[in-house]
This record gives C-alpha cells, structure tokens and sequence, in this order.
C-alpha cells in the first residue's frame, strides 16, 4: 500500500488528482520527481492498467530515475506465464517517437531500418547540399544553416521562422533538399523524430486513434521547457481524453534560445480551461536566506505565476558578494575559499560548485585549479561519442544496418585507407546525385565500374564485397555474438593497427583503443533484455540507445572527491551544499544579446536557477576587468546584484577580504546603484 502520509499536504493533492488535466507549479527544489512517481504509483493502485500511462520527460538520466523509482514503488508483476507484465512508458520525446515510427514509419515512405543521424551526419548532409548550390570560393557556414534548420523545425514549421539573415535564407533553400538528401538514405535526424511523428498523427488518423487509446493518462515533466512541436504532440494525444498533468516551473525557464516556449506553461487555461493548478512551495532543498533571495529576484518578472518557496532548514547564512581586479583574481580567491572549507570545515570538494554564465570563463578557473592542486569536473568537455575513433567505429556499424546512410559511408569507406581516394568518391557522389540513388546503390552498378581505372574498380568492388559479406554474417545460423562479430571486421580492416600508427603518442593510441573496445563490449547487452531478438534488431536497438542517449557521457558523475565546474545552463536539476557563482557582470549575466534580443526575463531566470541550486552557502563575486581576446575589457557589476535584498547579503571588500559592516555595505549597495544608473 502506497504511504501519502509521507507526503505534504500539496504535494498529496496533486497525486490523488488523477481525472482531468492538472498544473503542478513544483518550485525550485519542492520535490516534483517524487510527486510524479508517486502519482504515477498511485494511478496504477486505483487499477488503472500500466499500458495506459505515458510519462515523458526530457532527458534519458530523468527517465531512467523515475523508472526506478517507480519500480521501487510499484514492483512489475508477472503474468501467467511467467514473464513480466508491461509497465507504464516512460521516456523522453525523442524516445517516444522512436516507438511511434519504428511501428509505424512505413506509412510515410520510409523503412523501419530507418537510422538517426547525429549532429556530425547532419552537418555532413547539410554541406554536401550546400556544395553544389553555393558558388565557387563563397564561405558558407553550414553549422549556422543547420541550426537555422533546426529552429525551423522545432518551432513546428511555422511560416516566417526564418529571420533575413543570409544563412536563415540559404536555410529554407536547402531545406527542402536536405530533407530528400535524408529519406534517400533511409535516414532522420533528430528533430524528425517529433516532425515525423507529428506527421504520421495528422496525415494517418488511425495511428493517433492508436496511441490515444493506448496513452490515456499522460504527464509532462519540464512543461516550460516544450517547444512548439513537444506542445502539438502533447495537445493531439490529450484533447480528447483530457487526462492531462504537466509539471513545471515557469521561473526556470532558460531554454528559449533553443526553441522552448514558456507560454505553453502560462497559457496553458487557453486550451485547458478546467485545468486545476496545485502549487508546490515547500523547499527541501536550501535555507531561508538563499530562497528569500530566489524569491525577491524573480518576483521582477512580471509575467509569470506567483509562488513563494520556504523551508523548515532554518535562516542559513547571508549571501556573501566579493569584487575582484580581474578574472584570474576572481579564480585564485574561489579556489582559496574552496581550499579553506576543505581545510577548516572539512567540506569535500565534491561539495563544493562553481557556476558561471559562459564556456569561456571556465579557462581562468581551471588554471586556478590546476595551480593549486584541486581535482575537478568540467561539465560539458568533449562527449565520448564525439572522439573519432567512436564515430569511425559507429560510422561502420551504421553502414552494415543500412548500407545506403551515404554520410556513413563516406567516413569510413576509406578508413582505413583502402584505395578509395578522394577524387573517386567525388565522382561516385556524383554519379549518386544524378541517378537519385545512394552512393553504395551507384557502386554496384556495371557501368559505373567500367568508368573507372582497373585499380580504382578493385577496390570498388572490395569494399562491396567487404560489406556485403560482413552484413550477411549477421544473419547466420545460430546466436550471433556481436562484439565478436565486430573484433572480426575491425580486424579485417586493419582498423586498430591504423589507429594505432595514426598517433604518435603511446599512451593517447592506448587510450583510444580502450575507448573502442569499451564501446565493443557494450554491443551484446541487449540481449539481456531481448534475448530473441536477431543480430540485426540487436545492432539497430544498439545504434538507436546511442543515439537517444548521446548525453549519457556528460551525465556520468565524476568518481571521487572532484570540484564541479559548471554553466548555469547546465546546472538545472542539480544542487550542491556549497556554491559560488561568478562572473556576475553587465553583459555576462545578463548576457550583452539579451538587449538585443529581449530577453531580460530569461536571463533573470537563469540567475533564480543558479541561486537556487545552493542548500547551504552561497558566494557571489564580480570583476571590475575581465580578459577577452588577451586584453583586459573595464566590467560594471550585474543590475540583478542589485534585487538582492541588502539584508540578507554581506559585501567583502577586495583590500580586507573579509565581510565589512552594515554601513559600507549600505555604501557599496549605494555606489552599485549610482555606477548603473
């Protein structure tokens, strides 16, 4: 039996409300995830089937924490003949929409092989479009055009996305190309996975009937972080039944600048108008002191839903604001404050959090760091999946589930070098793009092959041959082990030898071949969850895990005692008992584009989120110069310093380093004031 005592009063109510859509307003640190594993315990008490409810959220880490917490709750049961009963779907969008078109994707002209191009393949996709429509010796940003392409299509494919600048109006030329480059190679990205699905809903009324019948209670964790095609996808599968529960927070809504919509959160009355609301307040997170700052900060939004967050953990200590000379300055003294609660206090490093607005600050703080022999975490380095090894390694496997994925292809088809140059797969591209077919389909042609010089055919035909039979091994008689199956091919090609003399550094060779071989012995555990599944559903559900759960290597918590170094950004969701937030200048927070773009409010959400990850102590400083480009650029301090209410801050003067009195801190409030007026 499920314990709601254990529950506080608002929590209890938005659990037990389970008909109808429901709003749960869950504050910075109110314990939201609990209130949705719970509710979704609870719905599964009161009898309703497993299958019918849809949790999603939007990170797999999320996912996998309420699966298990739900689990804990709700433990599976079996059926009768022995094998476990299907739980309730839990998942993010993108995964969902995965389960939609692998069943369903035929309907649209693809095959159920489809693969999901990363960012890697999609830039690839974009520049080989852009090769032969922009002009000889122009410079072309392909980055910035597949960004505009991205925008375009998680803002739901509304007419007039697109801004006047060059590379948005190259954009929505190449993007109709771009997405016929794709379904050539049997290929989506990642925004399709919505777009698709979406697609499917609309054009195919049955496959939506389907999924309503079978989602009848959905919940949305994050809900001002949906964009415009989360929000579709959210509306088609509930206006009819209704049972709707999004969970959110308006004032942590930092991801404009990637195409959420807070107005899905604030407007929600306009397509929900019996929509009940059920605030969550209670903090279990930080002090007073920390949140009454929170909470005089933000309440300078005017647009948003008023809530006021409390805790029963006491005052806590005042916020303390240091000035400092410059960013390397600012650098040594945190890292000295860090050092010293290590010392005096015995707070680990692992305790201890540094945030910061921009990747950019991040250089002066590691030296610090280094210098001074603190071990650390940079959040956000260079993910696993993008070293080339990994790639190459994935680019192969993308190749042998569906030779006609060209970007696959032209990683690796001369990788390691097989006579395949650069100048014959230019004319193999070609020839590709004037028959409309892959470039694997154009390689198997006869009269292709006798354009070419005797040499240049061989190892046409090898490499044909190589993938042909490498792809047949897969389906042969008996349990196929897949790691095995990989050490073989890679072994064929030479793959590792050639890594291994690509790096003239030892111990950087050695290091990536573990990260090749680490990545091989992952290849087999599906068959833990699908033992019957073949050697090729096996890869293609290998592949697609990668794929879904690129983020997997910057959610890894650091082992050991580490310092965390982290944007504000990235921060959402985490808390650590000891912060320091720095860099608090006019242009760094709020960012100097914010005036530009008017996006005042965003960046004083994104101060509430830095503030409110602290539970114990918060430090704040500034500088009154900063290196950029190797010069020393004069700094103002951040207006937002200034809706600190001046009781709860203590100023430490950089002549003293120590905390002054009440009245040169009301002196330094006043100089603040006079400074950015």
């Amino acid at each position: 039996m499920l314990n709601l005592a254990t529950l506080n009063p608002q929590q209890r109510e938005a659990v037990q409300t389970i008909q109808g859509p429901v709003l749960i307003l869950a504050g910075a640190g109110t314990g939201k995830t609990r209130v949705i594993t719970f509710r979704i315990a609870h719905m599964i008490e009161r009898g309703i089937a497993p299958t019918n409810i849809l949790a999603v959220t939007f990170t797999n880490k999320a996912a996998r924490e309420m699966k298990e917490r739900v689990t804990k709750l709700v433990p599976k049961k079996k059926g009768q003949d022995g094998k476990k009963l299907e739980g309730p779907t839990i998942s993010t969008f993108h995964s969902l929409g995965v389960r939609v078109l692998r069943e369903h994707i035929e309907a649209l002209g693809y095959k159920k092989s489809f693969v999901i191009y990363d960012e890697s393949d999609q830039l690839n996709a974009v520049k080989k479009v852009l090769s032969h429509l922009s002009a000889k010796g122009e410079k072309v940003d392909a980055k910035q055009v597949l960004n505009f392409i991205s925008r375009f299509k998680n803002n739901g494919l509304k007419p007039g996305t697109f801004s006047d600048e060059s590379a948005a109006v190259l954009a929505q030329h190449v993007y109709g190309k771009y997405q016929s480059a794709l379904h050539a190679c049997n290929a989506i990205d990642f925004d399709d996975l919505l777009l698709l699905t979406l697609r499917l809903f609309k054009e195919h009324p049955a496959v939506l009937e389907t999924c309503r019948n079978k989602y009848r209670y959905v919940m949305v964790d994050e809900y001002q972080d949906t964009n415009a095609a989360q929000f579709e996808l959210v509306h088609l599968l509930t206006r009819e039944h209704r049972n709707l529960c999004v969970v959110g927070d308006d004032d942590q809504s930092i991801y404009g600048w990637r195409g959420a919509e807070i107005a899905n959160l604030l407007d929600l009355e306009k397509h929900f108008p019996e929509v009940k609301v059920v605030k969550l307040e209670q903090n279990y997170r930080s002090t007073n002191v920390i949140l009454n700052a929170a909470n005089a900060v933000i309440k300078n939004n005017l647009r948003r839903r008023g809530k006021q967050l409390w805790s029963d953990r006491g005052e806590g200590s005042k916020i303390t604001v240091h000035t400092f000379p410059n960013d390397e300055e600012e650098a040594r003294s945190m890292v000295e404050q860090i050092e010293y609660a290590r010392i005096t206090r015995r707070v680990p490093w692992s305790q201890q959090a540094i945030l910061f607005r921009t990747n950019l600050q991040a250089r002066a703080l590691e030296m610090a760091l280094r210098q001074a022999g603190v071990r650390y975490n940079l959040i956000g380095g260079q993910s696993y999946f993008d070293r080339r090894e990994i790639k190459d390694f994935l680019a192969y496997l993308k190749v042998f589930v569906n030779p006609h994925d060209d970007i696959s292809l032209l990683r690796i088809v001369n990788v390691p070098a097989r006579g395949l140059s650069d100048a014959t797969m230019e004319k193999l591209l070609g020839l590709s793009q004037e028959r409309h077919s892959s470039v694997y389909a154009v390689m198997r042609h006869t009269d292709v092959l006798e354009m070419f010089a005797t040499k240049s055919r061989e190892s046409i035909q090898n490499f044909i041959e190589f993938v042909d039979r490498t792809r047949a091994e897969l389906t042969g008689e008996g349990l196929v082990v897949l790691s095995s199956w990989a050490e073989k091919f890679l072994e064929e090609t030479g793959y590792i030898e050639d890594l291994r003399r690509s790096e003239k550094n030892q111990d950087t060779a050695d290091n990536r071949v573990r990260n090749l071989k680490d990545l091989i012995t992952n290849l087999d555990r599906t068959l833990e969850d699908a033992p019957a599944a073949t050697a090729p559903e096996r890869l293609e559900h290998f592949l697609q895990e990668l794929m879904l759960d690129n983020e997997r290597a910057d959610e890894k918590e650091a082992k050991g005692d580490l310092v965390t170094l982290i944007t504000m950004h990235s921060c959402k969701g985490l808390e650590f008992p000891h912060v320091y937030v720095v860099g608090m200048e006019d242009g760094l927070l709020p960012h100097s584009r914010s005036k530009v773009e008017g996006t005042l409010d965003e960046e004083r959400r994104l101060f509430y989120v830095a503030i409110t990850r602290a539970q114990e102590t918060l430090t704040m400083s500034h500088c009154l110069g900063r290196k950029k480009y190797g010069e020393t650029i004069s700094c103002h301090p951040s207006p937002f310093l200034l809706e600190l209410p001046e009781d709860l801050v203590e100023i430490v003067t950089p002549q003293t380093k120590k905390k002054v009195d009440l009245q040169t801190g009301q002196n330094f409030f006043s100089a603040l004031k006079a400074a950015l007026d």
